[in-house]
């Protein structure tokens, strides 16, 4: 309005109590807009800066989530490491990658307190995964309690998935076959030396000769019997076996086998019903129907044969006696409450009173194992 009374530009800034650099900058960025349009420009402006921030947000986020791990961090470690690791490679603040990344900012500050045999009890644990390969964490927990450690088997599993080490894969499930009779499937171990059952497994030695096994278990009790190996097993080599444990543990009252010509043999049942026995026999092709010695085929498979290469076959027999007597002996079975088949009986001394660590002495392993 000055300027249009005819003042000139000093004398209208001067009249209005500004500098003449302000009305200068003011003119080169809002000259000819009225009142409203640069209240409407400003707001705009505000907006404008808003949508950059939440882009820059955004994008940050994506960042964050980029540089701390492929996936979601499930566990509350994982997590603390992720906000450690992002706040020192990409400058972000704390609070900003704790809400990014899930993680409540008192669980990132809490400190995570670790038993002073933590250390200890990871090298063990590590151990035991060396020796037995294919063996989960809950039985290596069995283990580690055979040996004196005080813990269950959550703690070893937090040290399990530490260290990286790896759950054996679970078996496929099968169906189920409807009988007519049924009769096989209803007859169930009630008793030690109730059921046994025996069935063959094959393998090489390195020359690529093939060999047999012929194992036995009982049913109540898990216990391998025997493991007879040799390069042709018939069924005289069946009546020997049999004849060898009956003289042993006493006539089982029933042997529980598939339609195998070894075990269908006149001989053999004609054998074994004239020492006091009875057979079941499951029905062709359901090799689920004699179970327990199917399940200690897959263990003796995966934890043996599939790991050790036999050169000749005493090697393959002192190996496979072995394996058998620590089956029986040591190996935790999880149907018996992570306990081995058949522990061997040792003096026992009393507990050592410190808790978590291992014991100095066979005689206290044997007492933590029972």
């Amino acid at each position: 309005m000055l300027l249009a009374q005819g003042k000139t530009a000093a004398k209208a800034v001067r009249a209005m109590g500004v500098t003449e650099q302000s009305y200068y900058r003011w003119r080169s960025e809002y000259g000819g807009l009225k009142l409203d349009q640069v209240k409407r420009l400003k707001l705009l402006e505000q907006e404008n800066g808003r949508l950059r921030k939440a882009v820059a947000d955004l994008t940050l986020e994506k960042l964050v989530l980029k540089e701390a791990a492929f996936g979601k961090p499930v566990s509350a470690a994982r997590r603390r490491a992720c906000v450690e690791h992002v706040t020192k490679e990409l400058d972000v603040s704390e609070r900003f990658a704790c809400k990014v990344l899930g993680q409540h900012r008192s669980t990132q500050r809490k400190a995570p307190r670790q038993a002073d045999d933590e250390v200890a009890l990871t090298v063990s644990i590590i151990g035991l995964a060396r020796q037995y390969g294919r063996y989960g964490y809950r039985r290596i927990t069995a283990l580690l309690r055979a040996e004196g450690w005080r813990c269950n088997h959550k703690r070893a599993e937090r040290s399990w998935r530490r260290e990286g080490l790896k759950v054996p894969a679970r078996q496929p499930k099968r169906g189920r076959l409807w009988l007519n009779d049924g009769s096989c499937v209803r007859l169930r171990p009630e008793r030690p030396n109730h059921v046994w059952a025996y069935d063959f497994v094959e393998d090489r030695t390195r020359d690529g000769r093939k060999f047999r096994m012929l194992n036995v278990v009982d049913e109540f009790t898990r216990e391998c019997l025997a493991v007879r190996v040799g390069r042709q097993l018939r069924a005289a080599d069946v009546i020997d076996v049999l004849s060898d444990l009956f003289i042993l543990r006493g006539t089982p009252g029933h042997v529980r086998s598939d339609n195998g010509p070894e075990f269908a043999a006149t001989a053999v049942k004609g054998w074994i019903s004239g020492v006091g026995a009875k057979t079941a026999f499951i029905e062709p092709g359901s090799p689920w129907e004699n179970g327990y010695v199917e399940s200690f085929d897959g263990k003796l498979r995966d934890e043996l044969l599939n790991a050790e290469v036999f050169n000749t076959l005493a090697e393959a027999k002192v190996l496979i006696e072995g394996w058998r007597r620590h089956y029986n002996t040591a190996r935790p079975h999880s149907s018996l409450r992570y306990r081995p088949p058949a522990p061997e009986v040792l003096l026992t001394s009393p507990l050592p009173s410190s808790v978590g660590q291992p014991p100095t002495s066979s005689g206290q392993a044997a007492a933590m194992l029972h």
